[in-house]
């Protein structure tokens, strides 16, 4: 077994899903905290490590990956029990969609990089800064509540890649506020997922505390 070292942020969406999927796989890992908000992420020693400068990262017997659904990837692959991504065309498809809508769609929108430019660099007022997260969750979880199917879980019977990026965006929403009455698939999902105790111990206070 490599010997596993990831870079995160307690609060960091991306990086609560790469915990949960450590959890999910049981494996041991060390955790160093890069604090956001220092600004620890743009050090000359992590830039040389991570040319990005963003978490997470994790290290895996001195080989670098980044990116949070390539580390979950790479885990999957290094590490195939429990699967996250099913191995069938159609079914990892469907996974890795689900998963994208919260990647690729709500969250690069929210991240702290992009409000901060938005109030620092364009004058943006807190108001407005809410409306402007509210509006990407909301259209994201409209798909997503659309996409989930009947199982448990947003990966069937089981967690899955999805879910794993599911729970962090649920708690993203909950931070600011966003109305989550429309949304009882993803609501029931999340719940069924913070019962695990891998979703648990991935959780930022959980982290934090610890």
């Amino acid at each position: 077994m490599a010997t596993l070292v990831l870079h995160d942020y307690f609060r960091s969406s991306a990086s609560y899903r790469v915990r949960i999927a450590l959890n999910l796989k049981g494996l041991d890992y060390e955790r160093v905290e890069i604090s956001l908000i220092a600004g620890e992420q743009r050090s000359d020693a992590y830039l040389e490590q991570n040319a990005q400068g963003f978490v997470p990262m994790l290290v895996a017997d001195g080989e670098t990956i980044i990116q949070s659904l390539a580390i979950i990837d790479w885990l999957d692959r290094a590490y195939p029990e429990p699967r996250l991504i099913p191995d069938d065309p159609m079914p990892r498809a469907v996974a890795i969609a689900q998963a994208q809508v919260v990647a690729s769609d709500i969250h690069p929108l929210n991240n702290l990089r992009v409000l901060k430019y938005l109030t620092k660099d364009l004058g943006l007022n807190e108001i407005t800064k809410d409306r402007w997260i509210h509006e990407w969750i909301l259209q994201g979880f409209d798909a997503l509540e659309a996409m989930a199917g009947e199982g448990t879980y947003l990966g069937g019977d089981a967690p899955g890649i999805a879910d794993c990026c599911l729970v962090p965006q649920m708690y993203n929403a909950r931070r600011f506020e966003v109305p989550l009455d429309t949304y009882p698939r993803l609501v029931a999902i999340d719940a069924a997922c913070m019962e695990l105790d891998a979703f648990q111990r991935a959780h930022p206070d959980a982290v934090k505390a610890g």
